[in-house]
């Protein structure tokens, strides 16, 4: 998908099949670095950094990997990428916890394959530099530390496992995967309180338009 937004990236060669789509985004940040969104799954920092080469940015200038949650199929490829990157890693400081293992996850999805300590944990509301500045939202309910992060100015929501693009249009992401669903159900009716333009979910999608638009239906769907 190459560059889908003015300095958004959907990394090429992440997805496992045709029929699951795993969004690891790339961002360009106001001076020469970049943030990664989510790590992918295990192996696929390859792709992620052959992309890198093909559009000629070294690994080291990617400084920042922001991780939505723990399941591995965003913190699969977290040690490799930061083994070549040597970029700070942050996360929410409840699934920083279990990425790290301490404690070891016991909930719906698959937890990373080894355990990794992350850099910087985050708390809702705090503000990152990176890619004009975001907001870190916890959005529980998929995990008890899920994440969301907020692009103000450009009205971009990076949703993470929040929502999944479908065939029907924008869904929560199913109960089998989540570990409390009512309060995944109260993290989307928040996220609907946002003026979004572009919603950028890991799964499906991305709604590059109207993404305020289709959070809000699928809020009013919601109990």
């Amino acid at each position: 998908m190459a560059e889908i937004l003015p300095g958004v990236h959907q990394v090429e060669g992440v997805d496992p099949s045709p029929d699951f789509s795993t969004h690891v985004y790339l961002l360009k940040d106001r001076g020469a670095s970049w943030t990664l969104i989510d790590a992918g799954l295990p192996g696929t920092h390859t792709a992620t950094l052959a992309y890198l080469a093909k559009i000629k940015v070294e690994p080291t200038a990617v400084k920042k990997i922001l991780i939505t949650h723990l399941h591995f199929d965003h913190t699969g490829a977290l040690k490799e990428l930061v083994a070549k990157t040597r970029a700070r890693t942050f996360a929410h400081w409840i699934d920083a916890a279990y990425i790290a293992e301490r404690p070891k996850y016991k909930g719906p999805g698959v937890p990373p394959p080894e355990p990794f300590t992350v850099d910087e944990t985050l708390k809702d509301g705090d503000s990152i530099d990176a890619a004009g500045g975001l907001l870190a939202y916890h959005t529980p309910g998929h995990t008890p530390g899920h994440t969301a992060f907020y692009q103000t100015e450009r009205k971009l929501l990076f949703s993470g496992d929040l929502f999944l693009g479908a065939e029907s249009g924008l869904i929560l992401t199913p109960p089998e995967f989540t570990i409390d669903t009512p309060t995944a159900q109260i993290s989307a009716r928040r996220m609907a309180q946002l003026a979004i333009d572009s919603l950028l979910s890991y799964h499906g999608g991305p709604f590059l338009k109207n993404g305020g638009a289709a959070v809000r239906a699928l809020a009013q769907t919601l109990g």
